[in-house]
């Protein structure tokens, strides 16, 4: 069929207005096209939320220093109505003040850090005052027992340290450290340090914040500082780590509050919280730095950094489903794979990103082969389109609680990660799947789901690409030029790549 001229006149367009915008950027404001080229730049943000009462509120939120690692190059709040103060001394922190306040409040802190490669102990500094506390019986002797034995195999305040955490993560825990931790509960981070300062070593509760590129809604995670002299180093404690799963997806530790101070005070309110959001960019030069956080966007510096981290977070993964989008029109329209559904292996090549690649494979596998099995059962009671549809949706949900507790159980905890998986989508597809398999026959649903798997597998490599990722956040102008990308294959009207195998008898 043939095309009017202002057909791929538009398509031109796209393509120079995207290349445009993208060559802008880089020449005028010196973002680089490559990631890896320059200094990583976090941004973070704190949500405070509290009730207040109507009468004068007083919040207090502590604001991160510089330290080995990370240096804090600017931070600013958003609170409407709300007197605001950075105050320094005796510890960092932010300051919201009103006369008064009614219902739900929401303040914001933001923050950008450099994290540069060096590292090592914290700078020097006077301990703080030992605390005491007193333990009521039998509490008291198993503190006694516990303190004795990690004295004897340490040699200093670090080494006891060591010692008396890796007492409390053993498994199976030892009848004393079981019963303290019975009567700790949630208190366990202060109750520790209390047993430290018991020994006489120099300790607080402090928090801090494991960065992780687009995650939100976040809290700090405890964490124990001990004292030797003015030397001091920072512990993880067992049983207290980051709304992650599996330790390697950790990433660097900012501390946010490093003397035992309340992270969050609040006066005149309750119900408070905080929550954290972070995002993680690219930026040339620390000159560069200053003048992209000047605040001084245009039309042409049109980027989505102006927005809130929550929200920066949350367009980073969207701004990749165009590039999931191409990979899917590539293999639909010129290769010429089927799929169970258009763009459903873009949704999973998501959950992939999610989940990691292997586990992903291995999840959607016993999903929809379990999901097949029930849905097999579930024809025989000739159930209408919509009841049977929501009783696989609940069979996948089941199916997915299922395999997450004995995930856990065996310890494979990689097999937690199962519930990234979009549940419509699964019971979607097994309900496809076992319709195909009615009408088509088994060999049909081989195809369609083996293709939906290597479309996804190809889209999940596309999409979380470093350099395809770094593009699509810090440029604009890749959309448009996807876009182009997406009409023009939608003008090809030739054979698909697998179709040729038609014409092998010509070759005999």
């Amino acid at each position: 069929m043939k095309r009017p001229v202002p057909y791929y006149f538009v398509i031109c367009t796209l393509i120079l207005i995207g290349a445009g915008l993208i060559l802008h950027r880089h020449w005028v404001y010196e973002i680089p096209l490559t990631p890896g080229e320059s200094q990583t730049i976090w941004s973070l943000e704190a949500k405070v939320q509290f009730m207040a009462n109507g009468e004068p509120v007083r919040a207090s939120l502590a604001r991160p220093s510089n330290q080995p690692g990370f240096m804090v190059l600017r931070d600013s709040g958003a609170s409407p109505g709300y007197g605001l103060n950075f105050i320094d001394a005796p510890a960092p922190m932010a300051e919201w003040t009103i006369r008064q306040a009614n219902g739900m409040q929401m303040l914001f802190y933001r923050v950008e850090v450099l994290q540069s490669e060096n590292s090592g102990d914290l700078p020097p500094e006077a301990p703080p005052v030992l605390q005491t506390h007193e333990w009521k019986e039998p509490f008291a002797s198993a503190v006694r027992v516990i303190l004795d034995r990690v004295y004897s195999t340490s040699a200093d305040h670090f080494s006891l340290t060591r010692e008396l955490l890796k007492a409390f993560a053993a498994e199976p825990a030892e009848q004393n450290v079981e019963l303290l931790m019975n009567e700790f509960g949630n208190d366990r981070p202060e109750q520790l340090a209390y047993m430290l300062n018991k020994a006489g070593v120099p300790a607080r509760v402090v928090y801090g914040l494991y960065l992780q590129d687009g995650r939100r809604q976040q809290d700090l995670t405890p964490l124990i500082r001990v004292w030797q002299g003015d030397k001091s180093q920072v512990f993880p404690i067992p049983g207290y780590s980051p709304n992650l799963v599996g330790t390697e997806d950790m990433g660097p530790l900012l501390l946010w509050e490093q003397r035992g101070a309340p992270v969050l005070d609040v006066m005149g309110a309750r119900d408070s919280q905080v929550r954290f959001s972070m995002i993680r960019r690219e930026e040339s030069t620390y000159a560069t730095v200053a003048n992209t956080l000047s605040s001084q966007y245009n039309l042409f510096n049109f980027s989505i950094h102006s927005l809130p981290v929550e929200e920066q977070a949350m367009f980073k993964t969207i701004l990749l489903l165009p590039i999931g989008a191409l990979v899917v029109c590539f293999l639909r329209i010129l290769v010429g794979l089927k799929t169970s559904g258009t763009f459903m292996p873009v949704l999973i090549a998501l959950a992939f990103i999610q989940t990691s690649l292997v586990t992903g494979l291995i999840g959607f596998l016993l999903v929809v082969a379990a999901g097949l099995v029930l849905r097999s059962y579930l024809s025989k009671m000739n159930l209408l389109l919509v009841a049977r549809i929501t009783s696989v949706i609940i069979c996948v949900v089941a199916i997915i609680g299922v395999f997450s507790v004995l995930s856990y159980k065996f310890g494979l905890t990689e097999g937690l990660k199962i519930t990234f998986f979009p549940m419509i989508i699964l019971s979607w597809t097994v309900e496809r799947m076992s319709i195909l398999w009615e009408e088509e026959g088994p060999r049909e649903v081989v195809t369609q789901v083996g293709g939906s798997l290597l479309t996804a597998v190809l889209a999940y490599w596309a999409m979380n690409n470093p350099w395809v990722r770094h593009l699509t956040f810090n440029f604009i102008g890749i959309q448009f030029v996807i876009l182009g990308l997406v009409l023009l294959l939608g003008s090809y009207t030739g054979y698909r790549l697998l179709e040729l195998k038609r014409f092998v008898a010509f070759t005999r």
